[in-house]
């Protein structure tokens, strides 16, 4: 991935939600251009955010050995600004399983307790090592959790999570 947009993993719950945390740094180049002098995080890299966590909640109930790509956007409602300084904190929740090969999710993004991104959509779960070497994300995963409470299934918890 270019760029990672969950900076913490705050709690998970197998096969249902998670919640993460991504930092809007005054650092980060996509601000640079968006808007000058007004930045701001764009709304698709919130709604990629979104689809990361999603993926991170595929790979750490399967024992990383699946992750999930987003197809459709369902539904995306932007209520105000996330910028610099701001923490968005984003949960997301399964609201279905379509089959063995799809899911659907919901997730809701907020700074301070306030709405910024609302959206549905669904993804394409695939093996993850076709992406990335599963232990590497099973790596990252340890450092962006940083032993958040969680619980995983026997087959994520033999893998080394």
């Amino acid at each position: 991935m270019r760029y990672y947009l969950v900076d913490l993993i705050k709690e998970w719950e197998a096969e249902k939600r998670i919640t993460g945390v991504k930092n809007v740094a005054m650092t980060e180049d996509f601000l640079e251009y968006h808007f000058p002098k007004y930045p701001t995080m764009p709304g698709v890299l919130l709604l990629e955010s979104m689809a990361q966590l999603a993926g991170w909640l595929e790979a750490v109930s399967s024992g990383f050995s699946r992750w999930v790509l987003i197809e459709r956007v369902h539904q995306c409602k932007f209520y105000g600004f996330a910028r610099p300084g701001d923490q968005v904190e984003i949960t997301i929740e399964v609201v279905r399983s379509e089959g063995s090969g799809q899911k659907v999710y919901q997730g809701v993004g907020s700074v301070g307790g306030q709405r910024r991104i609302v959206a549905e959509f669904d993804g394409k779960v695939v093996p993850l090592a076709e992406l990335e070497r599963p232990e590497d994300q099973s790596a990252l995963f340890q450092i962006l959790s940083r032993g958040a409470p969680g619980s995983l299934s026997a087959e994520g918890a033999a893998f080394g999570s």
